[in-house]
């Protein structure tokens, strides 16, 4: 209705000779009717934290690697082949400042970037050293700036510190003083004896310097499968009196004190179930049954893309995605999403699932994981209120999200045909009504005493319980308000110019 009264007004208003200032007059007047009906309007809306993230229970973490996701700077660019997938191809921490926005927009609070630490390959998993930064990536200067801005964005930086596995040139392994310090050397990576006290002293000081040297908000412990306990709780304990609101975490199962829980068997069960429609989900609650939260996710950065399994089944990877994301962001989880997702990207096994990020793609799934999240950040009950399971049946998933303020019902459709599930007023509420936030539908109770929620397949609705407060009055008087003005003064404008047209006639001869 702004468009029609706009432009046709407007210009009866040019062919009537009306004034500049009647002009201004009328357009103001309308457009302060439609401002106002806009504060009473019956969309809801999330309600904004008032208090800071505090728990990594309320992160969403995107996790990339740094050489594959922009290139920035030219200057760092030696002996890169973006051709060979197996070779450094470029991206660096200045393009990590470069597309800041972009990770910000789709609503992570995490960036993970991988080992930065000098390699001698793109993906870090051939350390040379543990305190000098990987050239081809930068300097440190630009690592700080790059820690820096994403902070002034309220997003953290998050590194990988491996433990084990590194190159046979790393400056400890060519030490002759530190022979004793080396297990074995297996498929050209060096083993560490992580039993050795030294070796442990000399990686919990090089972990501790590296955070107190740059205010990055987590660290992953990677390769700790030879580590036991003790020593993994030592380096946690030090790394957290280091820096007490640090993040550490791992991508590996261990019982040592992490901030999250960690299991690959999580991408397995969500990977299956969503692939394809109409998947066993029975096993959808497993990675819930820890006292920690736990990191969910659909695929790894060392496992074989969602995209590829989903091909496989010869469904439409962005409509499978759409499902996965919509539900795992929800979920009562730490949700872990690979650089690529979001643009289907496809892969069976590294380098190819390592793939240079195309910023070229359609935005259609970046567009759906923004508003998902954007919901998430804005309501604290979407990322840690209660959750109860109403409906879990081979695909058809209903759940809630519940605490003191607010109450959220998510339906996941991820079946092949349209599903119907009636909620009742003992699990809504008296007086309720629901209202989707993705698809704008509202759901009243009928005369049965349910409230219908009736959903197409392979969607995800997002529902607000409210309550039913029935027609928005205000907004009813204020737009019948706006259309009484814009009649009246096309009446008004009708006859003034019969008037005129009378006039003119008049006067000719």
């Amino acid at each position: 209705m702004t468009v029609l009264f706009g432009k046709m007004t407007m210009d009866w208003f040019e062919r009537e000779g009306i004034t500049v200032k009647f002009k201004k007059w009328i357009s103001a007047t309308a457009a302060s009717l439609l401002l106002a009906t806009s504060f009473v309007s019956t969309t809801p809306v999330a309600h904004a934290d008032e208090k800071a993230t505090t728990s990594i229970a309320e992160e969403s973490i995107f996790d990339l690697l740094v050489d594959r996701f922009f290139n920035g700077s030219g200057t760092n660019d030696f002996d890169t082949n973006t051709k060979d997938p197996s070779k450094f191809a470029g991206g660096d921490f200045t393009g990590l400042q470069d597309k800041l926005k972009f990770i910000g927009e789709m609503g992570f609070t995490i960036v993970s970037i991988g080992p930065i630490f000098s390699t001698e390959k793109y993906d870090g998993s051939l350390l040379t050293s543990y305190t000098t930064i990987e050239r081809h990536f930068g300097t440190t200067e630009e690592f700080q700036s790059v820690v820096e801005a994403y902070k002034a964005k309220n997003m953290s930086i998050m590194v990988d510190f491996p433990l084990n596995n590194v190159s046979p040139n790393h400056e400890w392994a060519k030490d002759s003083s530190k022979a004793d310090w080396i297990a074995s050397t297996n498929n050209g990576q060096v083993q560490w004896d992580l039993s050795n006290k030294a070796v442990q002293e000399a990686l919990i000081q090089s972990a501790t310097e590296f955070v107190s040297t740059y205010d990055v908000g987590g660290i992953r412990l990677t390769n700790i499968a030879e580590a036991d306990i003790a020593f993994v709780n030592a380096m946690i304990a030090a790394l957290k009196e280091t820096k007490a609101s640090l993040y550490v975490i791992a991508n590996e199962e261990s019982d040592a004190d992490f901030d999250a829980t960690f299991s690959p068997a999580t991408a397995d069960i969500y990977r299956n179930i969503f692939k394809n429609v109409d998947m066993d989900s029975s096993k959808l609650m497993e990675p819930f049954t820890g006292e920690k939260p736990t990191q969910i996710m659909v695929d790894s950065l060392e496992t074989h893309r969602f995209t590829f399994d989903s091909a496989t089944e010869n469904m439409f990877p962005p409509t499978r995605l759409k499902m996965a994301m919509g539900a795992l962001f929800m979920l009562p989880g730490i949700p872990v999403v690979q650089y690529g997702t979001e643009i289907a990207m496809n892969g069976e096994a590294k380098p190819d699932t390592h793939q240079l990020y195309n910023f070229k793609t359609d935005e259609e799934l970046i567009d759906y994981i923004k508003n998902v999240q954007s919901l998430r950040n804005q309501s604290a009950t979407l990322r840690k209120g209660d959750f109860e399971v109403i409906t879990n049946d081979n695909g058809l998933l209903v759940f809630t999200r519940t605490s003191d303020e607010e109450k959220w019902v998510i339906m996941v459709n991820n079946t092949g045909k349209t599903q119907r599930v009636d909620l009742t007023p003992a699990q809504l509420g008296e007086g309720k009504m629901l209202n989707g936030i993705l698809h704008e539908e509202k759901v009243r109770i009928n005369e049965k005493e349910v409230y219908p929620v009736i959903l197409d397949r392979e969607m995800v609705e997002i529902y607000q319980v409210r309550n039913d407060e029935g027609l928005n009055m205000p907004y009813m008087v204020a737009l019948g308000l706006v259309w009484v003005i814009f009649i009246g003064f096309v009446v008004i404008i009708i006859k003034r110019g019969k008037v005129r047209r009378q006039e003119q006639d008049v006067q000719q001869p």
